[in-house]
């Protein structure tokens, strides 16, 4: 058995929630907060067997995204003066992580 931490952007999570619903994959989803952008996140935490592990994986894919959003970067130059520059970053996609699970109890 495994467990499956899928850390994805909140503008796919509902999208991926509804794919492992529709596929009858039970998730705990948990509302997190990225530490880069400090941008809104969910957490999906998936408890699937080992054959199913790559189905998960596909759902995920099939429904997280990149992209590319401005941001702002400010600078302070010599003078003290701030200078607020757009940086394009990428967001959105999917981190996920897979561990094996010695036991698992429904209590």
């Amino acid at each position: 058995m495994k467990l499956v931490i899928a850390i994805i952007s909140n503008d796919d999570a509902n999208k991926v929630q509804k794919g492992l619903v529709d596929q009858k994959f039970f998730a705990t989803r948990l509302q997190t907060t990225g530490g880069f952008l400090r941008a809104g996140n969910a957490t999906f935490m998936i408890g699937v067997n080992d054959e199913k592990v790559d189905k998960v994986i596909e759902i995920i894919e099939k429904y997280s995204k990149k992209r590319t959003k401005l941001v702002p970067n400010t600078i302070v130059n010599e003078f003290g003066a701030f200078s607020s520059l757009p940086t394009e970053v990428e967001v959105g996609g999917a981190t996920v992580f897979i561990i094996n699970v010695d036991q698992f109890m429904k209590i």
